[in-house]
């Protein structure tokens, strides 16, 4: 049977629900239990797929095509289960399936209320979340609640949960709340009122926790945590400490020495084997240990905020593990780029240009792309990346002045980059779309296949089929392709049912490491492997590095 266990927030949002419950999965992975993580989250859009990054940070992308949320790269990096559509949903999934039940008569003439009918059908997205009566149900699913407790949206939610623990019983449900004891420098001390009153509001609805995740600066000393104790009803080894660390990498090994693991175990009656968290400690280890240093550029238009970038900042990070060496990022503004592109990009030893969607900051990645392939540095294009690669290769190249992309101008005079109106999606269906068409949920979207051309870089890297995760609207025009080719860009890769342009490069007589890719590799990395295209990526860099110091 499966078990559940609720993670809910307090006090504040951006705590690390996610890191906390992908950590709390990993821990019970490495008992031996199959273990899945479940997001709710409150808010009414469908899914984040037309959410501005600056508003909710980057959108994941699963292999059966879903647009979720962020955590859900948090989870994929932290367990071996693999996301799908029913892992995430949001309170405008709810309320649509629930209006849809209403139009059909489902309800056979009842009034729909948010209880019993809301709450109801909330429970039942969570049990096909975690596979119950399926061949992939799981011993235990992790809940993770978005929002903070208190707040109007995640209220059915909560009620959902609480029925759910009533209806299992005592030893089938865990809740594990995640809350802040900030440090009031004024006063210096730790302040733990905050948590008193987030876990008094948690009460109020009627759910008692069985452990509390306290955040803080610091490590919380024993008087206070005998305090917490105390006043939130829960027993002082269920009030676990969760301090700033350097790595997210060492948070499994924090909650289980202060006994999380064992205190959920206990909670579900689950007798396992006991907790070998060797590669967490190995993969630590690598990270506190590297033998150099690169520096990339990432130049896009989102870098305000750095969780726009989360799975590639991972992926980068990931790759120099495998590499042995510091990756330090830093996040340039595509639209300070433009005409000074020598003086910001002259210092780093590769450059990456991410995915992103909208005119603004686009010439800026175009130069930056021209600037990498004029200097010979290690360049990787993403999505986006790969299509202003094309524009930059077909403008100053090729022979194609004014070529664009019809997203950014629809009336320009060589289209390179166009929508396309048909393609075969992740789940082999046959997709159609136009210039009128919804924003949401009309990419492409989800793992698709291609075959690559034997001789090049791609297939150095992937062999002969690359299979990755998408998510875009504007593809490489193929009425052009003929004429890059003859100017000397390499098409390594196309899709296998409408030969769309999946890779670009050049030839290695041409630029050491250059290479844009349509889909988005950073969805698949893991810490433990990194990513083969991220991988050679970083090794490039090395290599660039290496070759400037010789020449200096």
């Amino acid at each position: 049977m499966t078990k559940f266990v609720f993670v809910t927030g307090g006090v504040v949002s951006s705590l690390g629900k996610g890191i906390a419950s992908a950590s709390l999965a990993a821990i019970l992975e490495s008992r031996g239990l199959k273990v899945t993580l479940i997001k709710l989250d409150p808010y009414i859009n469908v899914d984040p797929g037309t959410m501005s990054p600056f508003q909710h940070g980057e959108v994941f992308v699963t292999d059966d095509g879903a647009e979720t949320d962020l955590d859900l790269g948090h989870y994929e990096r932290f367990i071996e289960t693999r996301m799908k559509k029913t892992n995430n949903f949001t309170t405008g999934k709810i309320y649509q399936s629930v209006l849809e039940k209403e139009r059909r008569g489902d309800y056979l003439g009842k009034t729909v209320q948010v209880i019993p009918h809301v709450t109801n059908e909330i429970q039942e997205f969570i049990k096909r979340g975690a596979g119950i009566g399926t061949p992939d149900a799981v011993d235990v699913a992790i809940v993770e609640i978005g929002g903070t407790v208190g707040d109007i949206e995640s209220l059915p939610f909560l009620e959902a949960v609480r029925q759910m623990s009533l209806r299992m019983g005592p030893n089938n449900t865990a809740f594990v709340h995640l809350t802040y004891v900030p440090w009031i420098a004024a006063a210096g001390e730790l302040k733990t009122k905050p948590t008193q009153h987030t876990v008094q509001k948690l009460r109020e609805i009627g759910i008692q926790a069985d452990a509390l995740l306290c955040r803080a600066d610091r490590r919380i000393p024993e008087e206070e945590r005998e305090k917490i104790s105390l006043f939130t009803n829960v027993p002082e080894w269920g009030v676990i400490s969760m301090w700033d660390v350097d790595t997210i990498y060492k948070v499994p090994r924090m909650l289980h020495e202060q006994g999380l693991d064992g205190l959920i175990c206990d909670k579900l009656r689950l007798n396992t084997p006991p907790t070998n968290l060797k590669r967490w400690d190995d993969l630590v280890y690598e990270t506190e240990h590297p033998k150099g240093e690169v520096r990339i550029a990432m130049v896009g238009k989102y870098v305000e905020l750095s969780d726009s970038y989360k799975s590639v900042n991972e992926a980068l990070r990931h790759a120099g593990m495998r590499n042995h060496v510091r990756v330090r990022i830093d996040h340039l503004d595509s639209e300070s780029i433009e005409g000074q592109e020598a003086e910001k990009l002259a210092s780093y030893d590769a450059i990456l240009v991410p995915g992103g969607f909208g005119s603004r900051g686009v010439e800026g990645k175009i130069c930056t792309a021209k600037y990498a392939r004029v200097h010979k540095v290690p360049y990787l294009g993403i999505c986006l990346g790969m299509q202003v690669a094309t524009i930059e290769y077909a403008r100053h190249v090729a022979g194609l002045p004014g070529a664009n992309s019809t997203e950014f101008d629809p009336s320009c005079k060589h289209p390179v980059i166009a929508l396309i109106t048909e393609w075969k999606d992740a789940d082999g269906t046959i997709k159609t779309r136009d210039a009128n068409s919804d924003l949401g949920g009309t990419m492409r979207l989800g793992a698709q296949s291609s075959d690559v051309a034997p001789g090049t870089l791609a297939h150095s890297i992937y062999g002969d089929v690359v299979t990755e995760r998408h998510r875009h609207r504007y593809e490489a025009n193929v009425n052009y392709l003929d004429q890059l080719r003859k100017a000397g860009l390499v098409i390594s890769a196309l899709t296998q049912r409408e030969h769309l342009t999946e890779i670009v490069e050049l030839p290695h007589s041409v630029h050491p490491w250059y290479i844009g890719v349509q889909f988005h590799p950073e969805f698949k990395s893991t810490p433990w492997n990194g990513h083969p295209l991220f991988n050679a990526f970083i090794k490039a860099a090395v290599e660039h590095q290496k070759a400037a110091k010789a020449a200096a």
